[in-house]
């Protein structure tokens, strides 16, 4: 059951990489990636307009990532990578209620765990680099 926002995060990174993997980012296809049977309501709500945001903002969030992203185009950036990248860039862009710090740190804590040994690095630098530009 995923009960806590750290949780979520991590779950939503899940999700945006199979659906990357799949190049479905098609809104309809919500029940096809989560399963609200194991997600509690709070959380559930985080996750849903997570996925909605991605599907319907993906042009923006990459085109952000890929703008803040020196010496590095999103189709070399590895797909847990782009996932995580993805969440954090669409929490600091369209969710107001969440603090940009947190985004930033739970994104780092992600790339240490999914990503290679420098990708906490890079996950780092071009979010700092958005919040800046923002």
């Amino acid at each position: 059951m995923i009960n806590t926002r750290k949780e979520a995060r991590e779950y939503m990174m899940q999700v945006i990489f199979q659906m990357e993997s799949n190049k479905d980012f098609n809104v309809d296809s919500i029940e096809r990636y989560l399963d609200s049977d194991h997600i509690n309501n709070k959380q559930w709500n985080y996750c849903n307009d997570t996925f909605s945001l991605i599907c319907n903002k993906k042009e923006i969030i990459d085109e952000t990532i890929d703008d803040n992203s020196k010496n590095w185009k999103i189709s070399r950036i590895p797909k847990t990578d782009l996932a995580t990248l993805r969440v954090a860039v669409c929490e600091i862009l369209f969710e107001d209620d969440i603090p940009v710090q947190t985004s930033i740190n739970e994104a780092v804590e992600l790339a240490k765990v999914y990503g290679t040994d420098n990708s906490f690095k890079y996950v780092n630098a071009i979010l700092a680099s958005v919040v800046k530009e923002g």
